[in-house]
């Protein structure tokens, strides 16, 4: 799954000519895609909601493009929105799923733009149409990003506009989301809560490999752990066997407080404060002697973050990890 999912709504996308040019940009533009064209997945409106629901859950930032009929999303699009932000996942007493997540809406506009004005034939401006797009994604707790839209975008033969300039248009657009996302994609607060996340996904694992561990880890780490004191990889190395012979593989890490903070004036180093929730089944011969914890811990991680090619996520090095245990169930 990637971090960036795009949702395409066009009713028909193989007959678009600026929706699949903004798709296409969009796939090439980065791995971290995920691109579900709804026109293919669902021709009859049956829209697989648990699908859809986990396709969200994995991303960090959801764009919906479509283009804008009737002053609003297409009917498949709405369905989808209908049927996937439910209650108890995008809002209620527990629907939280979705918050903090980005919401970009990417869209194209046949009309002009002079059309989308009190003396237009439309009357009123695109975000003003917008109002109830912009209210879901306040009430599911997402943030909603100013959204990316062109106006023109439609090729009627002998009629109205060009096939090269409605793709010119297309293109044009589409480099003003790639540019967002890019810009979004690497904002330090997103990709380091996303790395944290990603971090504990794979320690709850505790995977036989640390190769993914390894690869975040300064060659320098300095490592302070209730178990002692650990230096560089080989230091890491050893408190992660030891970690596999306390606490069984299926962990459940939940980052109940986090907190960061830049460290220098070029935000490339950061301090990161944690409160983390640790509950694990434990081995029968370990110091816990098989009976399951519910540990709560503070940890204070310095790490840093190294610019990659376009649409690839900064880089990020744990250069120091702290562990310092507040209480033991």
């Amino acid at each position: 799954m990637g971090k960036v999912l795009v949702i395409s709504g066009h009713p028909d996308l193989a007959s678009s000519n600026a929706n699949r040019v903004i798709l296409k940009r969009l796939e090439d533009w980065s791995d971290q895609v995920e691109i579900r064209n709804l026109d293919a997945l669902y021709p009859h409106f049956e829209i697989d909601i648990e699908a859809e629901q986990a396709a969200m859950l994995q991303a960090e930032i959801i764009v919906l493009q479509f283009p804008f009929h009737w002053y609003s999303v297409p009917a498949l699009l709405k369905q989808w929105l209908d049927k996937t932000f439910s209650y108890n996942f995008a809002y209620g007493a527990q629907g939280d799923k979705l918050k903090g997540k980005h919401l970009v809406l990417s869209f194209t506009v046949g009309g002009p733009e002079t059309s989308y004005t009190p003396l237009g034939y439309n009357h009123f401006p695109i975000l003003e149409l917008l109002k109830p797009l912009e209210q879901t994604a306040y009430l599911a707790g997402m943030n909603f990003l100013p959204p990316i839209f062109t106006h023109r975008m439609v090729y009627i033969p002998d009629v109205y506009n060009t096939l090269e300039a409605v793709e010119a248009g297309a293109n044009e657009h589409a480099q003003r989301l790639v540019d967002q996302l890019d810009t979004l994609f690497n904002d330090p607060q997103l990709r380091i809560e996303s790395f944290v996340r990603e971090w504990f996904a794979q320690f709850d694992q505790l995977p036989d490999s640390s190769a993914y561990f390894l690869q975040h880890l300064s060659p320098q780490l300095e490592l302070n752990m209730p178990e002692g004191s650990f230096h560089g990889h080989d230091g890491f190395q050893q408190w992660y066997t030891l970690a596999r012979a306390q606490f069984k593989p299926g962990c459940q890490h939940q980052v109940e407080q986090l907190e960061i903070k830049a460290e220098d004036d070029a935000a490339t180093r950061y301090r990161v404060e944690l409160r983390v929730r640790l509950q694990a089944e434990t081995h029968a011969d370990s110091v816990f002697k098989g009976q399951p914890i519910n540990l709560l811990v503070n940890e204070y991680w310095q790490l840093s973050m190294e610019a990659q090619a376009e649409g690839q996520a900064n880089h990020i090095t744990i250069h120091r990890y702290d562990v310092v245990p507040v209480t033991v169930d």
